[in-house]
């Protein structure tokens, strides 16, 4: 069904990408509107050659600094909803699981990812800008380490995605996310254009676009609890499992309900999220920011955006877990707010 949009008087239709060079130059060319100005989008197709990752080319290099203290890594594929996916998107993204398993081809990347900063002086002032003074290589090596994510950009669905994305949980499921874009334009003037993309990339890490639109809910997630924790290193599984103790010690009829971007925390109703990486854990509080800073005082509270806090329902923020102590203060807040 074609979707059209009015705007002053001037009628949009959707514009038709015949060619994906054409479409992967409008994601180049727009990368900061689309993505933030809080990332770094390189145009990767210009920047290395077939040879330089072992034949594995994405379109795009993506840094999103949105959490200074951690960011995240995205390996970044422009394609075509009318494309076979067998044919041409399933081995695509496959080629990319493969790519960062490998250690030498991590390795790979960081040296090369370090020669193209080196060798743009613009893209070297932007990055040092959002460093500080954090060392560029190590700052790579660390960030590709613990962020690995391929961000698949299409202009429209792909029906096959629900299934393998459940189907192949440990790749598809955990580092692939789905966005869609297009653009409509009007006969009055070929340079104006309006864009959409959903999810917002602001969301891109709690949206679940792939099964938005699937009409009957499965009574059991394909994500469980193993899924969200096999992959973190022992400090943190250690501060998971305490907290969990802790939790249920206080509260012995709480529900962890595991689903694809987090684990809720569920009695009557979902009261916080869970988001677990392999360095730390961030617990999505559903209470207004003020009320959560008056109890939290030995951890981190980050300020969430109000298209992130909608997307959870209400008033919330996060709180940053690093370590095991003081886990006591966010027991008890989670605790109140679960009344």
């Amino acid at each position: 069904m074609e979707t059209v949009i009015y705007q002053n008087g001037l009628r949009y239709s959707e514009k038709e990408y015949k060619l994906e060079v054409e479409f992967e130059k409008l994601v180049v060319n727009n990368s900061k509107t689309f993505f933030g100005e809080k990332t770094i989008y390189i145009d990767a197709k210009k920047k290395i050659d077939n040879n330089s990752l072992g034949g594995v080319i994405p379109d795009g290099f993506l840094f999103d600094f949105s959490d200074r203290k951690n960011p995240e890594f995205y390996l970044v594929e422009v394609e075509l909803a009318k494309h076979s996916f067998f044919g041409h998107i399933f081995p695509q993204i496959t080629k990319f699981f493969a790519f960062f398993k490998n250690p030498s081809s991590q390795g790979k990347l960081i040296e090369k990812l370090y020669s193209i900063f080196d060798n743009d002086d613009g893209l070297l002032q932007e990055l040092k800008i959002k460093l500080g003074k954090k060392e560029i290589f190590k700052f790579l090596k660390d960030t590709i380490e613990n962020s690995q994510n391929i961000l698949l950009i299409i202009d429209g669905e792909k029906r096959e995605l629900p299934e393998i994305t459940e189907t192949y949980t440990d790749t598809w499921g955990k580092m692939v996310k789905v966005a869609i874009l297009k653009e409509y334009k009007t006969n009055r003037s070929k340079s104006n254009s309006i864009f959409t993309l959903s999810p917002d990339f602001e969301n891109i890490e709690n949206f679940d676009l792939v099964f938005e639109n699937q009409g009957e809910k499965k009574e059991k997630s394909a994500y469980s609890e193993q899924f969200h924790i096999e992959d973190i290193n022992d400090d943190t599984l250690a501060i998971y499992n305490e907290l969990k103790a802790k939790l249920l010690g206080k509260m012995p009829l709480l529900n962890f309900n595991s689903q694809r971007y987090y684990i809720s925390l569920r009695k009557k109703r979902n009261f916080a999220f869970l988001k677990i990486r392999k360095k730390k854990i961030g617990i999505i509080a559903m209470l207004k920011e003020e009320k959560i800073r008056e109890k939290i005082k030995k951890h981190e509270v980050t300020t969430l955006t109000e298209s992130v806090q909608k997307f959870y329902n209400g008033p919330c923020a996060k709180i940053e877990i690093t370590d095991n102590k003081n886990l006591d203060e966010i027991i008890d807040l989670l605790f109140e707010i679960q009344k």
